[in-house]
């Protein structure tokens, strides 16, 4: 059986949500958003190893927010992608090549079990990997480069990506080694390990997730994370009384 290992890319400052810490320890219900990002894998996956990425001067992090029995810091990188190539550095020589890892935004907080599982399952059957993702609904505009519409997109066959994205340990490695190269795609493109894995030629897995998997990026996605947040524990609190 192979071991399942987590990535959690938390080394970013956020600066377009505000706040006067890093907006992954801003207060969501009354926890930092990194708590309950945590506690959400650590409810599907107990028993998986966390390698949770950070800035080396993060003084804001608490260890006491980490559910896991298993876990290590990594050092966190200037972009994403070096973060999970640090990670994926940092725990090679315990790793197989078909261990799945899953990678997950700390700024979201809100990712479903259900979600969690589905994609797992899907990850364990595809040998490209799986994410999650939701079809595009909103109708798409291009600009000009000016602020004025230059045309409508065909929205048809569009997803927008979310996490976790999930990959074998060595054909995510493999990915992101040869994407960053000197003839590989670049740090520009390598928007998530999608991407790197698919500049592989390779063809990842869709899950059709939740829409409120949302990413925390300006400061009215904390308080409609606390709503999901909230909304969440009231059903939960309905199902185990019922």
């Amino acid at each position: 059986m192979s071991r399942l290992w987590l990535i959690v890319p938390a080394a970013g400052v956020g600066k377009r949500v505000g706040g006067t810490c890093p907006k992954q320890y801003l207060e969501v219900a009354g926890r930092p958003v990194l708590a309950h990002t945590l506690m959400r894998l650590h409810g599907s996956f107990p028993e998986a190893r966390l390698c949770l990425c950070l800035a080396p001067d993060d003084d804001w992090f608490d260890p006491a927010l980490v559910p896991f029995a298993e876990w290590q810091r990594v050092a966190g990188g200037t972009e994403r992608v070096h973060s999970v190539v640090n990670a994926l550095a940092a725990v090679a020589a315990q790793s197989d090549p078909d261990d799945l890892v899953l990678v997950h935004d700390v700024a979201r907080p809100c990712v479903s079990a259900d979600d969690l599982s589905r994609l797992y399952r899907a990850a364990l059957e595809s040998p490209d990997g799986a994410l999650l993702a939701s079809p595009v609904v909103d109708t798409i505009k291009r600009d000009d480069g000016q602020g004025a519409v230059a045309n409508t997109e065909d929205r048809r066959g569009l997803w927008q990506a979310q996490t976790p994205q999930a990959f074998r340990f060595a054909l995510l490695q493999q990915a992101l080694d040869r994407a960053l190269s000197p003839d590989g795609i670049g740090v520009g493109r390598i928007t998530d390990e999608a991407s790197a894995v698919e500049a592989l030629g390779r063809a990842p897995r869709l899950v059709a997730g939740r829409r409120d998997n949302i990413k925390i990026t300006h400061p009215e996605d904390l308080r409609l994370a606390e709503l999901i947040l909230a909304g969440d524990a009231v059903l939960r609190d309905l199902h185990e009384s019922s």
